[in-house]
């Protein structure tokens, strides 16, 4: 075999193993939308049975064998061969250190604790979903220690989800973050002018929130041939190809901000989904770089763009027709000063572009602590209620609004809550980049107009997947290393004027 064959075949391998994963997604889309309670013990085996024939998959010896014949030859001398064969490489090495049986455990109880969590949620019951909570963390330990590594635990679970990022590297660019966010956020707090927060909790009929919701989406540019919203308890996005993108979110009759920006949040993942080389499917340069580039376009066009002034000169007259009765005698300069709106609060979806960090720092704190085994789950609550008061000077009423808020520790998802912050600094480095790039996006945005800036991070990020790591993606973008710089001038310029600062 030659090394042009051999990188043949682990292609055809990839894809093969990547379409088994597809399938395996599909059923976890459906658990969360569609699927009756009734049905998570079969879909737990289900998706058991999926996860260890795609790790059979990824961690044939072949593959070994065939990367060792490409890496010593220039087959991949092409540059997104050589991406695809560096990160072959990578994930093979650290899928063969995971027994098959932890692999298939992981899919089954993570699938049966989501059903669990859910039902804790709407309960707000901890007690429920500790037992849960200990099994996972058990498992995600046993993860961690097989994968190995000269860092903490931890950093073995946080490279899953962004490749290179550790702890030590995170610890103080967050301390350096939450040092100016604080006293930012005390400027806001005795500020001589108020937002009317009232005005978006107010009744907005649900149906028709789903059409000025999906008819926003539409127009940045999610394709609907292409892709589909639905509904679920914590609103998310998955892709099983770029042909096939599923957005999920959830509506609140009486408080606007829950449906519309979940699904701006949820369609900036989608385009992004859609902006993948399709025909790459498969190999890791047709595949999302890292969550947290994915956050990047979440968070960019969410808050950057469909929390701009701009935005709202072209779709607030089209509010207020759909909500007449709600909206008729509210301004634009009123409404959005209220979708801007900062304070603390307890839940991190819901959470204004000030505080929302916070937050985030103090899930990365607490999932140190439990993969560390200085925090027990059964304590989660009460190290929680400290932490909100610590960083937010709150504390939830109640778990539902507090530790039992987000899905992903049900998911298995530990280390993925980093990603978040690494998207907010990236999405304003970004979107400072395009600004200076394409010139007046406001008009732009003004005019219903948004090709450009899509197209740009077309151009930019997501036509690479994973042809350059994270932190190099984007220093090529924007050129400069990830920093907080571009997110605290976007947050002054933003809410100082709104504030009267």
């Amino acid at each position: 075999m030659t090394p042009a064959d051999a990188y043949a075949e682990l292609a055809r391998r990839a894809k093969e193993a990547q379409t088994l994963s597809s399938a395996a997604s599909v059923l976890s889309w459906d658990q969360e939308t569609y699927m009756p309670e009734a049905g998570a013990e079969l879909r737990g085996e289900q998706l058991a049975l999926l996860a260890g024939l795609v790790h059979q998959r990824r961690t044939d010896a072949k593959i070994g064998e065939l990367l060792t014949l490409v890496e010593s030859s220039s087959a991949a001398a092409d540059p997104r061969a050589a991406a695809d064969v560096r990160e072959w490489r990578r994930l093979y090495d650290r899928a063969v250190k995971l027994p098959q049986r932890l692999v298939e455990e992981l899919a089954r109880v993570t699938s049966l604790a989501q059903v669990e969590w859910a039902d804790a949620r709407r309960e707000s019951d901890w007690k429920r979903f500790a037992p849960w909570l200990e099994k996972i963390v058990a498992l995600k330990k046993e993860e961690a220690q097989a994968i190995g590594g000269d860092g903490p635990a931890y950093d073995a679970l946080l490279d899953e989800f962004e490749p290179g990022a550790t702890s030590a590297a995170l610890a103080p660019m967050f301390a350096d973050l939450r040092a100016k966010l604080v006293p930012f956020l005390h400027r806001l707090l005795t500020a001589p002018r108020r937002p009317d927060p009232t005005i978006l909790r107010r009744r907005y009929d649900v149906e028709t929130q789903r059409h000025f919701a999906r008819h926003a989406a539409e127009e940045i540019g999610f394709d609907f041939t292409r892709g589909r919203i639905d509904e679920t308890t914590h609103p998310f996005c998955t892709g099983f190809s770029p042909n096939d993108v599923r957005l999920t979110t959830r509506y609140s009759p009486e408080f606007f901000n829950d449906g519309f920006f979940s699904v701006m949040h949820e369609a900036g993942h989608g385009l992004y989904e859609q902006g993948l080389d399709a025909s790459r499917f498969g190999k890791p340069t047709g595949e999302a770089v890292s969550l947290g580039i994915h956050e990047t376009q979440s968070r960019l066009w969410e808050n950057l763009v469909g929390r701009s002034a701009a935005f709202w000169r072209r779709w607030f007259p089209r509010a207020q027709e759909a909500f007449p009765r709600t909206l008729s005698e509210v301004n634009a300069d009123d409404f959005h000063f209220a979708i801007n709106a900062v304070a603390p609060s307890f839940i991190r979806v819901d959470a204004d572009e000030v505080t929302y960090n916070l937050h985030v720092m103090l899930r990365f704190e607490m999932e140190q602590a439990l993969i560390g085994g200085d925090l027990k789950p059964a304590e989660v609550p009460g190290a929680w209620n400290v932490k909100m008061r610590e960083y937010l000077q709150i504390a939830p009423p109640d778990d539902r609004r507090g530790c039992l808020q987000d899905v992903h520790w049900s998911a298995g998802l530990i280390g993925y809550f980093p990603t978040y912050t690494l998207g907010n600094l990236g999405a304003a480095q970004l979107f400072a980049a395009a600004r200076s790039a394409l010139g007046d996006l406001d008009g732009a945005f003004s005019a219903g107009e948004y090709r450009p800036l899509l197209e740009w991070l077309r151009e930019q990020v997501h036509q690479h997947g994973m042809r350059y790591k994270p932190a190099e993606l984007i220093h090529n973008a924007t050129g400069r290393p990830l920093n907080a710089d571009a997110f605290m001038a976007s947050l002054e310029s933003k809410f100082a004027p709104l504030y009267g600062l």
